[in-house]
């Protein structure tokens, strides 16, 4: 009705006036606070969205265009053997090493392919928490006993919220099941091992170019040696992308040279490696859009700007939400949000259920980028934190964040992300509470 809705624009006008009224500017904190909800979202764009999560949609897009729907079904449908789909899923972040953001595109991807719920949400959780250098980073600056803790405990918490999730919604698992169980054998357009060197190409290009360094003081090693080179790495399997590209994409040489050569220019005269980055971005895009011989090509970037559509969004409103709450920490920065951060410290010490299911809940709320929980979780040990609810923040953290399940309801519903939320945080206070004991 017409004064229905007069009474909602009232109403939003009245809270605008009463939120500028009330402001506190003159509050310290709060302006801190606004300072570090900019200063994250500055890092993230600087730091994460060029490197990882461009990447990312590009591979969520080869998911969604060359990668069948049947072959998606097999593996990872309703009708899917449940030890090969969950073992898949389970162990998939050893070679993404992807944040809670970076992942989102993928499983979405998957998804959307017809994947059944448990595997897509092991997949979800497992793709940011056993990131294999954050495991090695963990066991070498928090100790070996945090690190294997931390290793099992995400295998175990992706398989048991998997399983949960199918049960709890086993219903619609099994009208998929059954719709599934009629779905054509299409043959695959090209063979399996020219998409699977597609794909993996652009998987190694996201990890190494987002190769983190092995730690303060390290230098020797693999782990090192690794960082040390890694746009070197990265140069390599660009080049393989670009033999892709013209022998199993087919994309006319005379387009895909001059942006290869575009690239490798701006890789040798930019100072900085996102320069390159972008340049072969719109490269690729480019060559892709051009092609007119095969629609997939063209389809494929088209697919990945509507990943991009869908997710940037929710991600700054999420960034900026988790800065003026939680504050940006981020190198040598260190910023409070409005939460004040010796609450946090009050409140996640010694090993009650009070202080580990407080470290899960600032865990799923706080954004990390991958491997920064490590060096933040020192600080906080250092600080009077318990082990218990560290083991907890590591375990709820690196696969949740704020702007994380603003996307994730958006592609699975309201219900469906609470329900995961609250499996993820009620796990991980129970396993910071066994460590806790076990280990105090």
């Amino acid at each position: 009705m017409e004064w229905k809705r007069e009474a909602r624009i009232l109403l939003w006008v009245v809270m605008v006036f009463l939120f500028a009224f009330f402001l506190p500017i003159g509050s310290e904190r709060f302006r801190e606070a606004i300072l570090a909800m900019f200063d994250l979202t500055k890092w993230y764009a600087r730091e994460h969205v060029i490197l990882c999560l461009l990447p990312a949609f590009f591979i969520a897009g080869v998911i969604a265009v060359f990668i069948s729907q049947g072959a998606v079904i097999k593996y990872f449908g309703a009708n899917a053997k449940k030890w090969l789909a969950y073992s898949v899923a389970a162990v998939s972040g050893t070679i993404l090493a992807v944040c809670s953001c970076t992942i989102l595109p993928l499983f979405s991807s998957i998804h959307k392919r017809g994947a059944g719920l448990g595997p897509a949400v092991a997949f979800l959780y497992s793709g940011p928490a056993i990131n294999i250098l954050a495991i090695i980073l963990t066991a070498r600056i928090l100790g070996l006993e945090m690190g294997v803790a931390r290793t099992v405990g995400a295998v175990v918490f992706a398989v048991v919220i998997g399983l949960a999730m199918s049960f709890l919604y086993r219903r619609e698992e099994k009208a998929k099941a059954e719709a599934q169980l009629d779905f054509p054998d299409v043959p695959e357009k090209r063979p399996l091992w020219q998409t699977a060197f597609h794909f993996f190409t652009l998987v190694l290009i996201l990890v190494f170019a987002n190769w983190g360094r092995p730690g303060e003081g390290v230098t020797g090693g693999v782990w090192y040696w690794l960082w040390a080179d890694k746009w070197t790495l990265t140069a390599i399997f660009s080049i393989f992308l670009v033999f892709s590209l013209l022998y199993i994409l087919k994309l006319k040489w005379q387009h895909v040279l001059p942006a290869a050569f575009a690239t490798a220019a701006s890789a040798w005269l930019s100072p900085t490696p996102l320069v390159p980055v972008v340049v072969g971005i719109i490269g690729l895009s480019a060559v892709t859009l051009l092609d007119e011989k095969d629609p997939d090509n063209r389809e494929w970037t088209i697919a990945t700007w509507g990943f991009a559509k869908q997710i940037l969004p929710l991600l700054a409103l999420g960034v900026l939400a988790a800065g003026f709450l939680l504050g940006s920490t981020h190198g040598d920065t260190q910023m409070a949000g409005v939460v004040p951060s010796e609450w946090v410290i009050w409140l996640v010490g010694g090993n009650s259920m009070l202080s580990n299911l407080f470290a899960s809940i600032v865990g799923a709320f706080m954004y990390f980028a991958t491997l920064t929980e490590v060096p933040i979780l020192q600080g906080l040990l250092a600080a009077g934190m318990g082990k218990g609810p560290a083991l907890a923040l590591l375990l709820a953290g690196p696969s949740l964040s704020l702007p994380n399940m603003l996307v994730i309801r958006d592609v699975m519903g309201t219900q469906k992300t609470l329900v995961y939320v609250l499996l993820v945080i009620i796990m991980a206070t129970v396993s910071g509470l066994l460590y806790g004991a076990f280990f105090p």
